[in-house]
């Protein structure tokens, strides 16, 4: 270049890059961290989007881009990074891969356990059926209403031994009935 020609406008070159980068980096990276800091009250991440703004700056320079006021160019970015960190997909599901969220069981029964709990209660409600009134209606205050043995007796006016006695009886009989059906599988029987 000739002597006495003034620099080409646009971004700096060289050294003098490096030198105005980090001129702006010390004047306007606390600026700009406050402004991510502010919108997520996190100062990792506040961080991250600070280095991400100026990382963008560098790269615009690289590409020849001539940015006029470095200040407002920042803030911008680092407003609108902050704002796509909020919408972005990592933000909302975190970073775990999908492989090991397949594994992760639901609280609710999956189907084929749902259907063999509906064919048990279809067989232990045939069997109810067979079982003489008293111990229906017994064991259906007991287990299926979820009452305890003093309220069952209050209901049925006898004492709290008659109840364990009567409760233990229904039981029995229900179990020796469910042992004799073919369909239901052996187990344990239903427990005070």
């Amino acid at each position: 270049m000739p002597r006495g020609s003034a620099d080409p406008p646009g971004p700096p070159r060289g050294s003098a890059r490096r030198a105005e980068f980090e001129a702006l980096h010390g004047r306007y990276s606390r600026e700009v961290w406050a402004l991510a800091y502010a919108r997520w009250m996190d100062p990792d991440l506040a961080l991250d989007v600070t280095q991400e703004a100026f990382l963008r700056l560098w790269r615009q320079w690289e590409a020849g881009e001539d940015i006029q006021n470095p200040r407002a160019w920042l803030l911008r970015v680092a407003r609108n990074l902050a704002e796509d960190t909020a919408k972005s997909s990592f933000r909302r599901n975190g970073t775990q891969p999908p492989e090991l969220l397949n594994g992760v069981r639901s609280a609710q029964p999956g189907p084929a356990e749902r259907l063999e709990r509906d064919e048990m209660l279809a067989h232990v409600r045939a069997v109810l059926e067979e079982l003489a009134p008293a111990d229906r209606d017994i064991l259906t205050l007991r287990y299926a209403l979820d009452y305890d043995a003093n309220t069952i007796a209050e209901l049925l006016a006898v004492n709290v031994t008659a109840v364990h006695m009567r409760l233990s009886r229904a039981r029995q009989r229900l179990a020796d009935r469910l042992a004799a059906h073919p369909d239901f599988p052996p187990g344990p029987g239903p427990s005070a």
